[in-house]
């Protein structure tokens, strides 16, 4: 997509939402240059929210105000990388997610901060780099235990530790019951990638087996400063229903 159709796209975007939900933006601004990751390869900024608040006893768009921004470069950069790149998606994507930042800045939230961690440290976790084991935690909660980071969902199973590792971890899905195979060497905290046998749609399903220590084992880890082990596998699972 050229520069024009880029700028004329964005705008129609922008236009099409709500006046009630731009108030306190003063403008959505096109970049040409690309924003690069500062470590993470083949990761590029899209957008940001540059949100400015002034002094005052009450918060509000009077007093916060925001510019967001786009980078054409970067997307161009992602359509290069992705043949698959649908440029008009993620124009709408990238504008209503930053659009949240400055809403939640009216709020005083940091929930938007928390999913980008968490998105962040599973690129890492995919890449083999190391990474923060609770980062889905910082995700958008879907049900208790269940977590999104972008359109990877993550189901987080506690495991007692004397379980025998032979066992295989069961979990619902869609309200269907599967199982799927532990590995042989489960670490403290285990993720098993569904790659077969579960309809996600779009979206990639985690399974985070974390293991439930007794209080004496749990105690010595702590004064031996552990870290806790981390295994990662892929499994397919099986409907049991």
């Amino acid at each position: 997509m050229e520069f024009a159709e880029f700028e004329r796209r964005a705008s129609h975007v922008w236009e099409e939402i709500p006046d009630v939900y731009r108030s306190g933006v003063d403008a959505l601004a096109i970049d040409r240059g690309d924003r690069p990751h500062p470590t993470l390869p083949e990761i590029y900024t899209l957008g940001e929210c540059l949100t400015e608040s002034y002094p005052s006893d009450w918060g509000g768009p009077d007093t916060t105000r925001s510019v967001l921004v786009l980078y054409y470069g970067s997307f161009r950069r992602l359509s290069e990388l992705d043949p698959d790149f649908d440029w008009r998606y993620e124009i709408w994507e990238t504008i209503t997610h930053e659009l949240r930042h400055h809403l939640e800045s009216l709020a005083t939230e940091d929930a938007l901060e928390d999913v980008d961690y968490a998105m962040d440290e599973n690129f890492k976790r995919l890449q083999g780099e190391p990474f923060d084991p609770f980062f889905y935690r910082s995700g958008e909660p879907l049900a208790p235990g269940v977590y999104e980071a972008e359109r990877d969902v993550f189901i987080e199973i506690e495991r007692d530790e004397r379980a025998s590792p032979d066992q295989r971890a069961e979990f619902r899905w869609q309200g269907a019951r599967y199982t799927v195979p532990v590995p042989g060497e489960p670490g403290d905290i285990t993720f098993i990638q569904i790659i077969e046998g579960v309809d996600a749609s779009d979206a990639e399903l985690c399974l985070v087996l974390v293991r439930r220590g007794g209080f004496w084992s749990s105690v010595r880890r702590w004064l031996r400063r552990e870290e806790p082990s981390v295994v990662q596998a892929e499994g397919t699972a099986t409907l049991e229903d």
